[in-house]
C-alpha cells in the first residue's frame, strides 16, 4: 500500500515518508513531524533516516523567525502575511510553538484557530507544537520539522516563538531572518526595547498600526529607529528597518515582506547566508549533544536517588550548589564507567 492509502503513522515505511513528503502530502508531513517529535527510542532512528534521505531537498526556503510578547498579534499577522505570500505563488509552512504548562506539561494548540485563512489553504501547512519547556521558546525538534517542510516544497517557513519572556534569542540560531513585532503605546516604548532581542532583530515591525493606534504606532516607530542607533548591529552591512503594519487591514504587509526578502537577498549577495547556515549546523550538533547528555544524566539511577537529598541540603545551606553538582557528576561518571 502506498503512503496515500495509509492512516496509521506506525504503518508507514521509510520510503512512504520520503515519497509522501516529496509529493507534498500534508498528512504524511504531519506524520513525519510527529515521528521526529516522538520521545520513544524506537522512533528516533527511523526519524533520523527519513531526515537523512530528505536532506538533499532542503535548504532552499526562506526561514523566518517571528517573536514578540503575547498579545502583539503574531498569529494574526502570520495569517495575513501568509495569505499575501500564497497569492504571490509561495507555499508557506508555519511552525508555531505553543507554551507548555510548567505544572501539567500541556499546551494550548490553538494556533490553527488563530490562523483561519491559512489553516484552510492547500498551499499552507501549520504545525503547532508544545515547546516542552525548552529554553528559548523553540522546541528541540523545530529544526528537524523545518527541514521536513522544506523537503515538502514549502519555500517560506515561519517559526512563531512563544514570546513569554524566555531567552528568545534561540530562534536566531534556526532562521535566516528574525522579525521582532512590537506594540504601539505599550507604556515607555524605549523601556520595551529588550536589548538582547533587539540586537538580534533583522526587521522590526510595530503591529496594530490602525484606527486609534495609528499615530501611537508612528511615534513608536520613530523612537525605535532612534534607539537602534545606540545598539550595535549584528550585521555590519544591514541596518534593521522599523516598519508599521496592521494585520487587521493589511496596511504595511507588502513593505514588510519586501524588507524580509531584502534581508535574505543581502545575506545571499554577501555570502553570509552560507556562513550563517554552516554555523547553525555546527551549533545543532552541540544542541543535540547537550540534550542527550542531560537526558542521560537525569535518567541515571544513582543521580535520581541522590538528587532530592542534595537539593534539600543546598536549600538548607548545608552545602553549596557546586558541591552538590560535583557529587552528582561523580555519580554519573562512575555509572558510565
Amino acid at each position: 500500500m502506498t503512503s496515500a492509502g495509509k492512516t496509521n503513522r506506525q504503518e508507514l515505511s521509510l520510503d512512504d515518508y520520503v515519497e509522501g513528503i516529496r509529493q507534498g502530502s500534508r498528512r504524511v508531513l504531519a506524520q513525519a513531524i510527529t515521528l521526529v517529535e516522538s520521545q520513544q527510542s524506537t522512533d528516533g532512528d527511523r526519524a533520523q533516516e527519513v531526515l537523512r534521505r530528505l536532506m538533499p531537498y532542503t535548504g532552499q526556503a526562506h526561514r523566518i523567525g517571528i517573536s514578540g510578547i503575547p498579545g502583539v498579534g503574531k498569529s494574526t499577522l502570520i495569517d495575513a502575511l501568509g495569505i499575501q505570500l500564497i497569492d504571490s505563488e509561495h507555499r508557506v509552512a508555519v511552525l508555531a510553538v505553543d507554551p507548555s504548562s510548567s505544572l501539567s506539561g500541556g499546551s494550548i494548540l490553538g494556533d490553527k484557530s488563530r490562523m483561519p485563512r491559512l489553516a484552510s489553504n492547500n498551499d499552507a501547512f501549520i504545525r503547532p507544537s508544545p515547546n516542552a519547556l525548552s529554553l528559548g521558546g523553540v522546541t528541540m525538534r523545530t529544526r528537524e520539522s523545518m527541514l521536513l517542510c522544506e523537503a515538502a516544497g514549502y519555500d517560506v517557513v515561519l517559526v512563531e516563538t512563544v514570546g513569554v519572556g524566555q531567552s528568545e534569542t534561540m530562534v536566531a540560531d534556526l532562521v535566516d531572518t528574525f522579525l521582532l513585532l512590537m506594540l504601539p503605546g505599550a507604556g515607555d516604548e524605549l523601556q520595551g526595547l529588550k536589548k538582547g532581542i533587539v540586537e538580534l532583530a533583522d526587521v522590526i515591525a510595530v503591529n496594530k498600526a490602525d484606527e486609534d493606534n495609528l499615530e501611537r504606532a508612528r511615534i513608536a516607530q520613530r523612537e525605535y529607529m532612534a534607539a537602534l542607533h545606540f545598539l550595535p548591529g549584528r550585521d555590519q552591512e544591514w541596518c534593521p528597518p522599523v516598519l508599521t503594519v496592521s494585520a487587521k487591514t493589511g496596511a504595511g504587509l507588502p513593505e514588510l515582506w519586501n524588507s524580509l526578502h531584502s534581508h535574505r537577498a543581502a545575506l545571499e549577495g554577501s555570502g553570509e547566508l552560507e556562513v550563517k547556515r554552516q554555523l547553525q549546523l555546527r551549533n545543532w550538533i552541540w544542541t543535540v549533544i547537550e540534550e542527550r547528555l542531560l537526558r542521560a544524566f537525569r535518567s541515571t539511577a544513582g543521580v535520581e536517588e541522590r538528587l532530592r537529598s542534595l537539593e534539600t541540603g543546598v536549600a538548607a545551606g548545608q552545602l553549596t550548589a557546586t558541591m552538590a553538582a560535583d557529587e552528582l557528576i561523580r555519580i554519573f561518571r562512575d555509572t558510565a564507567d
